[in-house]
């Protein structure tokens, strides 16, 4: 399976685990990493680039911070710019169907925080429902999310844990596919 990690963190040299997280899959054969910020540090995204991966890839893995319940600006702006109506989604829009779509993000706060009426009153899978609602309308089949809890509260060993999680997860994906 080809696997696009459209990756997207707005302050990733401040980060401890997505710099451990992309370390963790480099190598991994049939994944692509694409980082939006490196590429388009002045948010002018090339529509006919970002479809041409999306084309050449059969599952796509939005690794970013879960960012104010959703994502970091700049793939807000990816999917508002990249999945045009008559090219992903509408009568004709047919180019991602058939294909994956699923996150693979880190919380600061704790499991316990995520769960009907916790802290954040929502379960992870809630809070990504226009995500997924998004890979549905473009007939993509959305996947459970890969989710890191608690990073502020990591220390080196369990970021490296994470880190060989999260590789075997995206291993798992290229070598057999969503099972």
């Amino acid at each position: 399976m080809r696997i696009l990690v459209l990756f997207a963190h707005p302050a990733l040299e401040k980060s401890r685990v997505h710099t451990r997280l992309l370390a963790a899959i480099d190598g991994i054969v049939g994944v692509t990493v694409h980082d939006l910020y490196e590429a388009y540090p002045d948010g002018d995204i090339d529509i006919g680039h970002e479809q041409a991966l999306l084309e050449a890839h059969d599952l796509v893995i939005q690794q970013h911070p879960f960012y104010w319940y959703s994502t970091p600006p700049l793939l807000k702006q990816w999917h508002d710019l990249v999945l045009e109506h008559g090219w992903a989604y509408g009568a004709e829009g047919r180019k991602l169907e058939g294909k994956y779509m699923m996150n693979a993000i880190s919380t600061g706060g704790g499991t316990d925080a995520y769960v009907r009426g916790g802290y954040n009153f929502f379960t992870i899978r809630e809070l990504l429902a226009p995500i997924e609602q998004t890979a549905r309308l473009c007939r993509m089949t959305y996947l459970a999310p890969h989710v890191i809890y608690g990073t502020h509260r990591m220390d080196e060993v369990a970021i490296e844990a994470e880190a060989a999680r999260y590789r075997d997860v995206v291993q798992g994906l290229a070598e057999n596919g969503p099972v």
